[in-house]
């Protein structure tokens, strides 16, 4: 079979050159936003890493490839409502075996940046363990475990439980960090009743901290917390409302597994009149901008 992992042209010609580069999931335009803000989101993070002087690197299956480093035109089949599958570190060999356009959750993400050689990524909340007697626990976990990259998000989704996310992060190894703060920020809502054991207040810190995790040679990731803008924050009480609606609306309609986050996300959408889209666009396109600093100071202390 042909390679079933390539580096797009100008991530490739950026790694040559030990230049700047951020990964980035594709999950969020496949299935975490609707049309045609899944298109707004690839625009505003492209131009928030690119302003900051670093390259986008799409992560997606593509015709029985892993490509990091996806063009426009590859990006626009991603954005297409249903057109690609949901696709977490272990679904990848089903992806490119059956050539399915597969958009990449966090999970599969980072471990295409690591084997690419990418060391910082960006999104916005990641998976972590739900509320419940009986949790469903995402990916994204064990594979931050695992993955030597710095990522930065802004906390955990609004739907998960922040103090047991926090928890099993700590127990699988994987610092949290905050940028510029000292409470866990909570996606939509500008912080969750958890205290940062660690904080950087700018990019040449949390480079230096990417630095050290990097020469260590650590295995798993490093979290940059980054809350979302106050010009786009939540009440916290109010999302939590929301969240609850929402969770029994898929309870009540028996949706579990992959589709129930892009089913809970779309329900909070639809209960805040869209106040919640326009959140996570903001976050998303200030975390893209905080890791194309942090990628342009690392790059810049590693090239001496």
């Amino acid at each position: 079979m042909s390679d079933p992992f390539v580096a797009g042209a100008e991530v490739a010609g950026a790694l040559a050159s030990h230049g700047a580069v951020v990964a980035l999931e594709t999950s969020v335009i496949g299935q975490g936003l609707p049309s045609p803000r899944n298109r707004e989101c690839v625009d505003r993070m492209s131009g928030a890493i690119r302003a900051a002087g670093a390259v986008p690197a799409w992560v997606g299956v593509i015709d029985g490839t892993v490509t990091v480093g996806l063009t426009d035109d590859q990006l626009g089949r991603f954005s297409e409502p249903g057109a690609a599958t949901k696709v977490a570190r272990r679904d990848l060999p089903i992806a490119v075996a059956t050539g399915a356009l597969g958009a990449t959750t966090v999970s599969a993400t980072i471990w295409a940046a690591a084997k690419a050689g990418i060391a910082v990524g960006a999104t916005g909340g990641i998976g972590g363990v739900h509320p419940g007697d009986d949790p469903d626990v995402s990916a994204d976990l064990l594979e931050l475990a695992r993955t030597p990259v710095l990522l930065v998000c802004s906390g955990p989704k609004s739907i998960v439980d922040p103090i047991a996310t926090t928890a099993r992060l700590e127990e699988l190894g994987v610092a949290l960090v905050g940028f510029g703060v000292d409470r866990l920020p909570f996606f939509l809502a500008r912080e969750a009743p958890v205290e940062l054991e660690h904080r950087v207040d700018g990019p040449a810190e949390a480079a230096a901290v990417a630095g050290a995790h990097l020469a260590l040679g650590a295995r798993s990731a490093i979290l940059l917390c980054n809350p979302i803008p106050v010009s786009h924050a939540m009440d916290a009480d109010e999302v939590a409302a929301a969240v609850r609606e929402a969770e029994e609306r898929a309870n009540r309609d028996g949706v579990h597994g992959k589709a129930r986050t892009p089913f809970l996300l779309a329900a909070l959408a639809g209960l805040t009149d869209g106040r919640s889209l326009d959140a996570n666009l903001a976050l998303l396109e200030d975390n893209a901008r905080v890791a194309g600093e942090v990628a342009v100071a690392l790059s810049a202390a590693r090239s001496g």
